[in-house]
């Protein structure tokens, strides 16, 4: 995998999620934003690159300042199908707030794994990620 987007807020998850994906060796690039805006950010940034480094996988908080995990997925759901496509989102949270687990099921997401993001998780994402990909015909 090339690259990888975590969204958090919290530096330390985004530290630890970081350092599991580099043992692991999971992807050549972690890319980090710290809410949903900047991670808007990011894509668009690498989309438009010369050599495009769109994130294979975007690891998605839901509780963050500014936009969060809802809204990002509600504002990702307006980009281009192939870069959807593209790209898996699984949302990692520690919310069991009914309301915000239901309107996750509406989104573009492909899972939803529980805080902390140990390797058995990691290895579940992979997993979404791979049957995505095979879904998509990529």
């Amino acid at each position: 995998m090339n690259n990888v987007l975590l969204v958090d807020d919290d530096p330390t998850n985004n530290f630890l999620n970081q350092r599991l994906l580099k043992r692991l060796d999971v992807a050549e690039q972690i890319m980090v934003a710290r809410n949903g805006q900047e991670a808007l950010a990011i894509l668009h940034q690498a989309s438009t690159a010369p050599q495009p480094g769109y994130p294979a996988l975007i690891l998605l908080d839901i509780q963050m300042p500014i936009m969060n995990g809802i809204e990002f997925l509600q504002a990702y759901q307006q980009l281009p199908a192939a870069r959807q496509q593209a790209t898996t989102v699984v949302v990692l949270t520690t919310s069991v707030d009914a309301h915000d687990l239901a309107r996750i099921a509406t989104l573009p997401a492909a899972g939803l794994i529980n805080k902390p993001l140990t390797p058995e998780k990691l290895d579940l994402v992979l997993r979404l990620h791979q049957k995505r990909q095979e879904e998509a015909g990529h």
